[in-house]
């Protein structure tokens, strides 16, 4: 939906999905969707005025306007704009003048029919510390989500990215690595290049042996830090319920729904089999989390909230 919504501000800007606001976590592809947006326009007109800035950037410059008593220098460069491509918002939390300015030029921008692309590390009503009428600018075009590749998407990556380096990945392998990093496709390529380098070092064939002796310190990191019991916790803390009812027979939907939630971070966020996460969940049979996950899984496509809440929620646990 985000690749659908960019191709279509870059064919048509100041039209409909104005602002275009892109969020998710890091190493995801949102600074590459959005300088994809300044590129093809640019590549069809090339004469549009184009600007790409990150938000501390933006921040440097109205400090620097407001020293130099040199507003109007910076109101031309900003409020002429076709196309403002914005990366990172959240970094204007707690900064009021930076704040203000910036609400003015939106203003300006959205007047003359120009397009405004941010992105931001959560939706817009998860920022922090961000004026209210800000936010409900923000939310007023079109917000969408790049979530982490799934399973399949993130083998094939490890493959195709692997024959780039001319070596041909086993499928096992590649998926031993994408079991196992699953938070974004940055750090999965940093995990190819360690097992590349491991195995041309020890002049070894990459196996799921060579793979984990290769990735032991991110793996022994990765189960530190992120445990059942730490999900359970968050999940409850978030829907405002007792950790006790996670493992209780209690089913209103208060309970039972933040249970499944949790049930669902638990097999995406962990390498525990269904029956060790049912065991953890109050003894619960495997096929009870399997349709936890599906369910859960199945939302997550249909609703927003619930795709914002899961988003909020993984960000918390990989801190």
């Amino acid at each position: 939906m985000a690749r659908a919504a960019a191709m279509h501000v870059a064919g048509m800007p100041g039209h409909l999905y104005n602002p275009l606001f892109i969020y998710g976590g890091v190493g995801l592809g949102k600074t590459h969707l959005m300088h994809a947006v300044g590129n093809r326009l640019l590549a069809d007109r090339p004469d549009s005025k184009v600007l790409y800035i990150h938000a501390e950037q933006f921040v440097s410059d109205v400090v620097k306007a407001y020293q130099r008593k040199t507003f109007d220098e910076f109101k031309e460069r900003y409020h002429s704009l076709d196309l403002l491509l914005i990366d990172d918002v959240q970094f204007f939390a707690n900064k009021d003048r930076t704040q203000e300015e910036f609400f003015n030029a939106f203003e300006a921008l959205l007047a003359k029919k120009s397009h405004i692309v941010m992105t931001s590390d959560t939706y817009p009503k998860g920022l922090a510390d961000i004026h209210e009428r800000l936010v409900s600018r923000f939310d007023s075009g079109l917000t969408v989500a790049i979530e982490p590749p799934e399973l399949e998407m993130r083998v094939a990556i490890l493959i195709n990215k692997a024959r780039v380096e001319s070596v041909e990945m086993p499928e096992e392998v590649a998926f031993f690595v994408a079991k196992n990093v699953r938070s974004n496709v940055r750090e999965l390529e940093g995990a190819l290049r360690k097992i590349l380098a491991y195995s041309r070092f020890n002049q070894k064939e990459i196996s799921i042996a060579l793979a984990r002796e290769a990735l032991r310190d991110l793996l022994s990191i990765q189960n530190r830090q992120i445990s059942v019991e730490n999900i359970q916790k968050t999940v409850a803390d978030y829907y405002k319920i007792k950790v006790a009812d996670m493992y209780s027979k209690k089913r209103p939907a208060s309970i039972a729904r933040p249970r499944q939630i949790a049930m669902y971070l638990a097999k995406e966020l962990t390498q525990k089999s269904l029956p060790e996460i049912g065991e953890l969940f109050g003894g619960r049979d495997h096929t009870t989390v399997l349709h936890a996950v599906r369910k859960i899984s199945g939302e997550r496509q249909q609703l927003t909230e619930l795709n914002q809440q899961l988003h909020v929620l993984e960000q918390t646990l990989k801190g």
